[in-house]
């Protein structure tokens, strides 16, 4: 039997990297998956991939009408939700240090990735537990686990994300809602590939990996577990997947 046979998984950001290779493993697992993403055209591209009748929903994560529509529709386009991969997020080389980093950066993060987690939960955990239960899978980094410089803005959001987690797991067990996140160090995303460039502190992180370079996939792997029945009995946890930095 599918891992996540008549399940209804929502994924932000779904349209590229790990939100792409999420989808396309849920899908497998037998999910119905909505696709939310801002591009259009990437978030087309995913659905035909992933197939499984997944269905894409153009969604702004920092606008609060946008997700609470793109959620709205989801339910009723598949009659319930059972799973919120709140993916969407991201850093730029624009970060620095607290007194060095541009105020509009420190901003943008915190609105995407924060913020936009924020808003994922608080439209889709009710319908979450109107379906009698499910798993909320946050983004968290390694970065909220341990310090490296020169990457403070982005810290701040991944560490308000980690906190927010265990409080709504606190919150939401008595709805049957179990609400984790996931710590991934750099992950091999197009998109990291070229922060990575030119940024002597993410180089040398890289290189402290013990069992190599992680990829999309590989985190894809561990929000099936969290998003499956095999991980019930864990709520409130952030969980590193991250080639071993943490402990490096």
């Amino acid at each position: 039997m599918s891992r996540l046979a008549d399940r209804v998984a929502f994924i932000t950001g779904a349209g590229t990297g790990i939100g792409r290779a999420t989808a396309l493993a849920f899908a497998a697992a037998g999910a119905r998956v909505v696709v939310a993403e801002r591009s259009a055209a990437a978030g087309e591209e995913t659905a035909h991939l992933a197939g499984n009748g997944a269905i894409a929903i153009v969604t702004d994560v920092t606008e609060p009408d946008s997700l609470e529509a793109a959620v709205r529709r989801a339910v009723d386009h598949f009659g319930a939700l059972h799973i919120l991969h709140n993916n969407a997020g991201g850093s730029t080389p624009q970060d620095g240090s607290v007194v060095e980093a541009p105020l509009e950066e420190f901003w943008r993060v915190i609105k995407l990735d924060l913020f936009g987690t924020f808003l994922g939960c608080r439209f889709a955990i009710p319908a979450i537990a109107r379906a009698g239960g499910g798993s909320v899978i946050n983004m968290a980094s390694n970065l909220a686990l341990m310090g490296i410089p020169g990457r403070d803005c982005y810290t701040a959001a991944k560490g308000g994300v980690a906190a927010l987690t265990r409080s709504l797991a606190v919150e939401f067990a008595p709805q049957g809602v179990r609400v984790n996140a996931l710590a991934p160090s750099a992950t091999m995303t197009d998109r990291v590939k070229a922060l990575m460039a030119g940024n002597a502190a993410i180089d040398r992180l890289a290189q402290s990996h013990l069992l190599g370079l992680i990829q999309p996939g590989d985190i894809a792997s561990a929000a099936l577990f969290l998003a499956s029945a095999e991980s019930r009995m864990i709520t409130g946890q952030v969980l590193p997947v991250d080639s071993g930095v943490t402990i490096s």
